[in-house]
């Protein structure tokens, strides 16, 4: 089991946990989303997934663990005012996060949480609001978004789930765009159309898609060599 740099266990998180499927799969996912956001000059986006229980806070924290290990300073957010879970993968303690920081009830170096990992941040969601959709489309959050750009070299959102509450597509203008987690033998392919037309309505869209839950041992070979298929 893998600890973080305060020295707290953590075991859900699989690019820590030395699995090389899985860890080589999210330094692809890292380098398509790199160039992606390199060709839209932007610093910012959004992990969803169309609904609960696909693994998305997991995917998102794999991958900005990943980012950090280029070197770069990276902060993970979790805007997932209504389900947050990025505390409980990093044992992160309780504190005041996002929520109190939108409300007036905290200063901006009072909810981040420094050096989780090398090179990475992260803010916690805080007190769960009674009016979550508000805070995200909020002035406040517009000044939030700016900062952490200015403040880092990359900045990664965990949001909910777009299939179940309209909160993430609140962050469209601040976002270059979303990458969709997707789990084997549990999203549809109706699932992901509905997941790509509600991102599209709301004038934004997705960079790219991570798909979980499959077995480690599908190791397939093609003419280039081998390649894997990964989940946890």
């Amino acid at each position: 089991m893998s600890k973080n740099k305060q020295g707290k266990a953590y075991g859900s998180i699989g690019i820590e946990n030395g699995k090389f499927a899985i860890v080589e799969g999210y330094k692809l996912a890292r380098t398509n989303i790199v160039f992606t956001l390199s060709a839209g000059r932007s610093n910012c986006f959004a992990v969803t997934s169309w609904s609960k229980g696909e693994g998305k806070s997991t995917a998102t924290t794999n991958l900005a663990i990943s980012f950090s290990k280029m070197d770069k300073k990276v902060i993970l957010i979790d805007a997932d005012l209504r389900r947050p879970n990025v505390a409980n993968l990093l044992n992160i303690e309780k504190r005041q996060g996002l929520t109190d920081y939108l409300s007036g009830l905290a200063s901006y170096e009072d909810i981040i949480a420094e050096d989780v990992l090398p090179n990475l941040d992260v803010i916690t969601c805080g007190t769960i609001p009674p009016n979550p959709s508000e805070l995200l489309g909020s002035e406040e959050m517009t000044r939030f978004v700016e900062k952490v750009k200015d403040s880092y070299d990359y900045v990664i959102f965990d949001t909910p789930p777009v299939g179940v509450v309209a909160d993430a597509l609140l962050l469209n203008q601040h976002i270059l765009g979303f990458v969709a987690v997707v789990r084997e033998n549990s999203t549809t392919h109706r699932d992901i159309e509905n997941l790509v037309q509600n991102i599209n309505l709301a004038h934004s869209k997705v960079i790219g898609f991570i798909k979980v839950g499959c077995s480690l041992q599908d190791e397939k070979y093609t003419k280039s060599g081998k390649y894997y298929r990964y989940g946890y």
